[in-house]
């Protein structure tokens, strides 16, 4: 599966890296969620980088195989209290 910049997203990058984003979407474990951003389906990825650094990617699907990396954050405490009882369970 290939991931792709919303060149946007990409620019609103705050104190995250692009390699984390990708690390994120590539780990072992990953915590998917569907949802909807200004009315577009998308799926936010709750993943640790190699570091451990807990984020939020939120991308949508361009094709068959490709996915459009729309937004990436660090998870907020709740986020992450809530992803650690998820890591937890298995």
């Amino acid at each position: 599966m290939g991931y792709e910049w919303l060149a946007e997203a990409l620019a609103a990058l705050r104190d995250i890296e692009p390699y984390e984003v990708i690390q994120a979407l590539s780990a072992q474990r990953r915590l998917p969620l569907a949802g909807l951003a200004g009315g577009v389906r998308v799926v936010v990825i709750c993943a640790r980088t190699r570091a451990g650094r807990p984020l939020v990617v939120a991308i949508r699907k361009a094709g068959a195989f490709d996915q459009i990396i729309i937004g990436a954050r660090e998870m907020t405490p709740e986020e992450l209290a809530r992803f650690e009882r998820w890591e937890a369970e298995g």
